[in-house]
This record gives structure tokens, C-alpha cells and sequence, in this order.
């Protein structure tokens, strides 16, 4: 029994349709990823900029304590920590 050659190629043709399909889903939830993620890293180094900031100015204002300031920077870092989770979830 001899296979007819159209047959063969409509399979192939459907797999390869297939194939590419997921191929191309697959691509597009990477790019999702990798916008999530790099949301989440500006999101993070713009917390820890706040961070540097607002130590550098409780340093000048002789408000509090230099260990109340690196208590402030560990928060305000602590917190773009969990803003960042926020974005990548």
C-alpha cells in the first residue's frame, strides 16, 4: 500500500502550522516577562535612589540620629522591595 503523497504534505503542513503557532505564543509571553521584570528592577532602583536621598537629607537636617536615618533608608528600600513584587505579580 503506497501513502499519497498529498496526504503526507497535508500532515506535514498541519504540524508545521501547529509548531508555529506555540512558537509564536511562547515568544510573546517572554516579552511579557521581560517587560514585568524590568518594570520591577526601575521600580526598585528608583527606590533605592529615594533611599540615598532622603538619608542624605536626614543627615543634613540633624532631625535624628544617624541610626534613625539608616532605619529610614532600610524602610524606604524595604518597601520598593515589596512595590517591585507588586508589579512582577
Amino acid at each position: 500500500m503506497t501513502r499519497s503523497k498529498p496526504g503526507i504534505l497535508a500532515r506535514y503542513a498541519g504540524a508545521l502550522v501547529a509548531a508555529s503557532l506555540l512558537s509564536i505564543t511562547g515568544a510573546a509571553l517572554a516579552t511579557d516577562q521581560a517587560k514585568q521584570r524590568q518594570e520591577g528592577r526601575d521600580v526598585k532602583q528608583d527606590a533605592k535612589q529615594d533611599a540615598r536621598t532622603g538619608k542624605a537629607a536626614c543627615k543634613t537636617a540633624d532631625d535624628k540620629s544617624n541610626a534613625e536615618c539608616r532605619q529610614d533608608k532600610r524602610d524606604t528600600k524595604q518597601q520598593g522591595r515589596e512595590d517591585k513584587r507588586d508589579v512582577k505579580h
